[in-house]
């Protein structure tokens, strides 16, 4: 029955990811124009240059429905770096006013032309990847490579396993999601053979392993794990000192072995396209957050001027250094996240077991086999103003009572924060709009907000429910 069911439930989302002929047809049209227009402009503008439609939609493992599209400007090796803006002149003139620079390695530009959203990247030609002076300039030999190896029957197997990818929130590489690539996708599959062959061995998961399609490490796995840290490593096979896998981060991962497992088990259709998140209600959310007991803090940032790939990195580096403040001050985090609609404001949300701790704390010191520890330990609290009671001897150590600085978290994270926070590891950009936008809400007191906006809904919907869709 489970096989039948498998069959079934991949045969009706094949139906629905692969393209028709028209959306083919006027997907290839399109980027065959687009380039040809670019080449002719380059040319024009003095620029010995190849413009070349790359990613999913060259190697034919686009999902229908996605507007896409990832066209690389192959400069001469002869060129440098200095090029590129001349290059992104000819663009920005190309996709008029509906476009944004953007930043990675270097340069490139995101523009939306005629209803599809394109990244213009310039690159170097490289023959080898040991050519190669940034990740872009791989992106090609990605490409020919996958032309090269896939069959119209593996690229079905890709669109399954990227559709189901995407249903479990694993799929993409950016560093919002933290997930599987298309390129990773699509090693999987040629490496397995099909979708479900790339499900099976991550259903067992036990150890980490090597997956090195080409054979740069055979025999030698042991080194290849010693050179690669990650849980998961694919070896690129263009390019034996790279793993695909190194941008997946650690929970996606597991994320993916847990849903693979629970796919194999009890097949459905939830698992490619969950439901929907219906927010709660307002009165339901007050209800809720009250229910759960804990504390929940929200700082709100206003609008950060960056790109997406920018914003979240940033957001993320400010969450990390947040979070081990808050620790610092022996706050119990429970969980945290940082969020952000991308455009005009962004937020973090630390649920803690409590907003208050009492005005003392106990510090055990150093046990007295240590000497010169505990003569240090006694100069700093013998004669301290914040020393309540001790220091004295429990068992083979000293332990102290001292005032706590901070006993209301909320107090604790203004302070740190009133200048932007950059003392406290906040971000640089995100330090620059903290002064003039920095809001604090405490548990129900965040209501307004979501009220007045569905996307920051969903999101902390999600959060309070936190459960994977495909469980429900």
């Amino acid at each position: 029955m489970g096989e039948r069911a498998i069959k079934e439930i991949c045969e009706e989302v094949l139906g629905k990811v692969t393209p028709s002929e028209k959306e083919r047809g006027d997907v290839l049209h399109f980027s065959r124009g687009l380039t040809e227009e670019l080449n002719e402009k380059m040319r024009i503008s003095g620029i010995e240059a190849n413009a070349q439609v790359q990613g999913s939609v060259a190697k034919d493992t686009w999902l229908a429905g996605e507007r896409d599209i990832d066209i690389f400007i192959l400069l001469p090796k002869a060129y440098t770096k200095e090029a590129f803006p001349k290059v992104l002149d000819v663009v920005k003139a190309l996709a008029e006013e509906k476009w944004v620079e953007a930043y990675a390695e270097h340069p490139y530009v995101e523009a939306e032309v005629e209803g599809y959203k394109v990244d213009f990247v310039p690159c170097f030609r490289v023959e080898r990847a040991e050519e190669a002076g940034s990740s872009v300039d791989r992106t090609p030999l990605h490409t020919a490579y996958i032309k090269r190896c896939l069959d119209q029957r593996a690229r079905d197997e890709v669109r399954l396993l990227k559709r189901f990818m995407k249903g479990i929130g694993v799929y993409g590489a950016e560093i919002r999601v933290g997930g599987f690539s298309g390129y990773l996708c699509e090693l999987l599959v040629l490496h397995h053979g099909s979708f479900l062959n790339v499900l099976r061995p991550f259903a067992e998961w036990k150890e980490r392993k090597v997956i090195d399609y080409e054979g740069h490490y055979e025999g030698k796995e042991r080194e290849a794990k010693k050179i690669f840290e990650e849980p998961l490593i694919v070896v690129d096979p263009v390019d034996r000192g790279r793993n695909v896998a190194s941008a997946v981060r650690e929970e996606r991962f597991y994320e993916f072995v847990a849903a693979s497992r629970a796919f194999i088990s009890h097949p459905s259709l939830t698992f490619f396209y969950p439901p929907e998140t219906k927010p709660f209600e307002a009165e339901q959310l007050v209800d809720t957050v009250k229910a759960r007991g804990s504390t929940l803090i929200f700082l709100k940032v206003g609008e950060v001027k960056a790109v997406p790939d920018i914003l979240w990195g940033q957001l993320y580096k400010t969450q990390r250094s947040l979070h081990k403040v808050i620790q610092r001050h022996d706050f119990r985090i429970l969980r945290d996240r940082a969020w952000t609609d991308e455009r005009s404001f962004s937020l973090f949300l630390f649920e803690l077991e409590q907003r208050f701790l009492p005005p003392m704390r106990r510090h055990l010191g150093p046990p007295l086999e240590k000497r010169t520890e505990c003569e240090r330990f006694l100069q700093k609290h013998i004669n301290s103003p914040e020393t309540v009671s001790g220091p004295r001897i429990e068992g083979n150590r000293w332990v102290v009572e001292t005032r706590r600085k901070h006993t209301d978290v909320v107090g604790l994270l203004m302070e740190k924060l009133k200048d932007g926070g950059r003392d406290a590891g906040v971000a640089e950009l995100i330090s620059r709009v903290i002064p003039k936008s920095l809001e604090v809400c405490v548990n129900e007191e965040i209501v307004e907000l979501y009220s007045a906006n569905h996307e920051f809904a969903r999101f902390l919907t999600e959060y309070l429910k936190e459960r994977p869709k495909w469980l429900e």
